[in-house]
């Protein structure tokens, strides 16, 4: 983990809201360290035990390149602990707990596997670039929550959303870190602030 990024500061009420609740929404500045460090710390809790963190891309390319950076920070290959999956290319095998894969790949899951047995999270980066399938995976996630898979976690991520709607819809808590900078800025949160639950 890149433990000097300003999503860390957020740590112990990461750990907090994701015991407490099974659906999350976090808004934080570009550079911030959500897309690298959330999934990182969501495994490092033990949480789920063992099963696999999902992370939607809205790219094939960012799904790879995240995995990548995901796997070097690791110092693991890529494809064992962490892996990825887009259409056409695929680094993933049954030992791959963190899978960054795009919309339409965790839609097809789906089709394959309704209850999407093994998973125990499913992130929703870049939410801010809503489409038709990020929005299925969404509602087709909280369904399944709400029936078969109330265990399941839900996060969403994003550096610009309008947490309030989404966090209605899922009837979740969203935390969002004082707007001090993200890439090259991380100045420490004052004590007492910098969340919105």
């Amino acid at each position: 983990m890149q433990l000097d990024l300003p999503i860390h500061e957020l740590g112990d009420q990461l750990r907090r809201a994701w015991h407490e609740h099974n659906s999350l929404v976090l808004v934080a500045p570009t550079g911030s360290g959500k897309t690298t460090q959330v999934c990182q710390l969501l495994h490092a809790d033990g949480v789920l035990s063992g099963q696999r963190i999902v992370i939607l891309q809205p790219r094939r390319v960012a799904a790879r390149s995240v995995a990548k950076r995901v796997a070097e920070e690791a110092a693991v290959e890529l494809g064992g602990l962490v892996g990825y999956q887009v259409r056409f290319d695929e680094r993933l095998t049954d030992k791959t707990e963190i899978a960054f894969v795009t919309e339409g790949i965790l839609l097809r899951w789906l089709q394959s596997n309704p209850t999407l047995d093994g998973i125990g999270a499913v992130l929703f980066d870049e939410f801010h670039e809503r489409n038709l399938l990020s929005d299925i995976a969404l509602a087709l996630c909280k369904q399944l929550q709400q029936t078969a898979r109330p265990e399941l976690r839900l996060i969403v991520m994003s550096a610009t959303l309008e947490a309030g709607p989404v966090a209605a819809y899922l009837g979740s808590p969203h935390l969002q870190p004082l707007p001090h900078g993200g890439r090259g800025a991380s100045p420490p949160l004052p004590e007492g602030e910098g969340l919105g639950v």
